[in-house]
């Protein structure tokens, strides 16, 4: 029976995602609002179709959200994490891999949203680079996006911390948002599979700027894996 509701669910998000890519078209051409507003949009349909699969989603820490210019750095388990931001943020721009830019539809509504496409084998340059636009964002009162693990993990196993999230932290000088998750035990990084149970985002409380960057990496890491942990045992 999960397999069949699994089945079904993926069928109705790549038929929805499709329905949704293609009639908004035209917000292409429009002001930047209306694709976040698509963003949400579709986001919110996602989400929606779970209860197919028997899962709840479970908003945690909503005081942390922010309405406006922030830093937010989430556990990254599954895709799901991304389709989060976009249903809870109103103005959430990613930092991507440049390759996902490609992708016809989705690389021109997130080049039109302002997503920060990154060339991972640009090093210096490529930070340096993030941080030029997120800067442009941050001024246009985004929320910027980052995976501080740059990819996707397994539930309950501490990820690598990369240092794109420290060189936005110490040029941006603002809050970091940490966002917890155990998203990966019931949409797993890979495969069709989506098993019953509650999924929870958990927004935590800031990390203030101007923190050495070890500890600032130390207390991101502690703070995220430890929150991540807890909601294992739900």
């Amino acid at each position: 029976m999960i397999l069949v509701r699994s089945l079904l669910y993926v069928s109705l998000f790549y038929a929805w995602t499709i329905l949704v890519a293609l009639g908004a078209t035209p917000v292409l051409f429009g002001p930047t609002r209306w694709t976040f507003a698509m963003f949400n949009f579709w986001g919110r349909g996602v989400v929606g179709l779970l209860r197919i699969c028997d899962i709840r989603v479970e908003v945690r820490g909503r005081e942390h959200i922010p309405s406006g210019a922030a830093l937010v750095a989430p556990k990254h388990q599954c895709m799901l994490d991304v389709f989060a931001q976009f249903t809870w943020l109103p103005a959430s721009i990613f930092v991507m891999k440049r390759e996902l830019g490609l992708i016809p539809w989705f690389g021109w509504y997130a080049a039109k949203a302002g997503c920060i496409a990154v060339d991972r084998a640009g090093h210096s340059k490529a930070l340096k680079d993030m941080v030029r636009r997120a800067k442009v964002q941050f001024a246009k009162g985004r929320q910027v996006v980052i995976f501080p693990e740059g990819t996707r993990g397994e539930p309950g196993v501490p990820g690598d911390y990369k240092p794109g999230i420290a060189a936005l932290y110490r040029e941006l000088d603002v809050p970091v948002i940490p966002v917890a998750t155990n998203s990966g035990v019931h949409w797993p990084a890979h495969g069709v599979l989506r098993r019953p149970g509650t999924i929870v985002f958990e927004y935590l409380e800031p990390i203030p700027p101007g923190l050495k960057r070890a500890e600032f990496m130390r207390l991101l890491e502690d703070r995220i894996e430890a929150a991540s942990a807890r909601l294992l045992a739900l």
